[in-house]
């Protein structure tokens, strides 16, 4: 069976997985923090609070009464007879990230557009691999040495207007 059209190559795919899930201290928005498998290598994504709170829970394994969005893809996904092979982050397009969900079933693959925290928030749930090609790596990831070094470059990369301003 032919390979599904995909917006990358695999010998661009480096393993990552979820480091961290923290609240940024300046804008008070969640930051998932990948880490390469290599490590050394870490990759801050800003995401929506309800998709960290989703991230959250499926890291904490916190049963929920009711089945919550992301179990519900999850149940849909396996009913139809398909698996998350793996999910990739692949682009960087005016500061949004891009990812792809690699579905496999009987007939065959399917690549399937995501955003990256409903692709982590059913990976987490799956216990799917995780990449990220190396182009975007190059681009948005941090190599330090430490979570303080870590830190400071993210808030470097903050424009000074974002900031806001401070009386001492």
């Amino acid at each position: 069976m032919n390979e599904p059209d995909v917006p990358f190559r695999e010998e661009d795919l480096e393993a990552v997985r979820i480091r961290a899930l923290v609240m940024d201290p300046v804008s008070s928005v969640p930051v998932v923090v990948l880490e390469s498998e290599a490590g050394g290598t870490l990759l801050p994504i800003w995401i929506g609070l309800c998709e960290a709170n989703a991230i959250a829970l499926a890291m904490e394994s916190v049963a929920t009464p009711r089945p919550m969005t992301h179990d519900l893809l999850v149940s849909i996904i396996e009913a139809t007879g398909h698996r998350v092979e793996r999910v990739v982050i692949h682009a960087l397009e005016h500061n949004v990230f891009h990812a792809v969900l690699l579905l496999s079933g009987a007939n065959g693959n399917i690549p399937v557009d995501s955003r990256p925290s409903d692709a982590l928030a059913l990976a987490v749930r799956m216990q799917t691999p995780l990449f990220v090609t190396r182009g975007v790596l190059s681009e948005a990831a941090f190599r330090e040495r430490s979570e303080s070094e870590l830190i400071r470059a993210v808030l470097e990369k903050i424009p000074a207007e974002d900031l806001g301003r401070w009386k001492m």
